[in-house]
């Protein structure tokens, strides 16, 4: 498994440097409510490695990005989201991603109209 970058939130984060409420965790993956949520349910799912985003995920990232998903699942499971949840990867900084570390955003609690916004 590729090392954390020592300046990277998120690998930061996840080695319990700088807090965080969890709301999961698996061998692979981290789940922690976000500290500006867009909803009233705002999880993020990120890999335990650096990934720099959804831009740099290749044939070797198959299993995290499973695991990803399924912690995703649990998530809307012990949230309640029955009616629907959205997932979102935002790619690079027109995106709004703010950081470079491969995450997935559960969200939901509300009705989420499309356009996203």
């Amino acid at each position: 498994m590729p090392s954390p970058d020592p300046d990277c939130l998120f690998c930061r984060i996840v080695a319990g440097e700088l807090p965080s409420t969890e709301a999961a965790s698996s061998e692979r993956t981290y789940a922690f409510h976000d500290i500006n949520p867009g909803a009233p349910t705002h999880v993020l799912v990120v890999p335990r490695e650096h990934v720099t985003d959804a831009a740099a995920v290749g044939p070797e990232h198959a299993g995290v990005l499973a695991e990803m998903l399924v912690m995703a699942r649990k998530i809307a499971d012990s949230e309640g989201l029955e009616g629907g949840y959205r997932l979102v990867f935002n790619v690079g900084e027109d995106s709004g991603n703010s950081v470079p570390h491969l995450h997935l955003h559960v969200l939901g609690g509300r009705p989420m109209g499309w356009p996203p916004g």
